[in-house]
């Protein structure tokens, strides 16, 4: 048996104020470990020669990319006591 698609899809409604957009939460599974911590998901573009260039670093490093870039983050935007950026 064949069952059809709806061709109507449904997508998420996002607030019409940024810092709303930001700050909202997205549902989450539960996860175990440091993994936890992490809530949001940032996804980029970058060409396959940078991407195969910073996995390269990771394994060089014997480190996860996502590890890898989140301290890299971390570093280059560290959390302001005073709020000046």
């Amino acid at each position: 048996m064949v069952t059809e698609r709806s061709s109507k899809r449904a997508f998420a409604k996002r607030p019409a104020d940024p810092d709303s957009w930001i700050k909202a939460c997205d549902p989450q599974r539960p996860r175990s470990g440091d993994a936890a911590a992490f809530t949001a998901r940032l996804t980029i573009d970058v060409t396959p020669e940078l991407r195969g260039r910073i996995k390269i670093a990771a394994f060089q490093r014997a480190q996860t990319v996502a590890d890898m870039l989140r301290a890299l983050l971390a570093r280059e935007y560290p959390e302001n006591a005073g709020g000046d950026q």
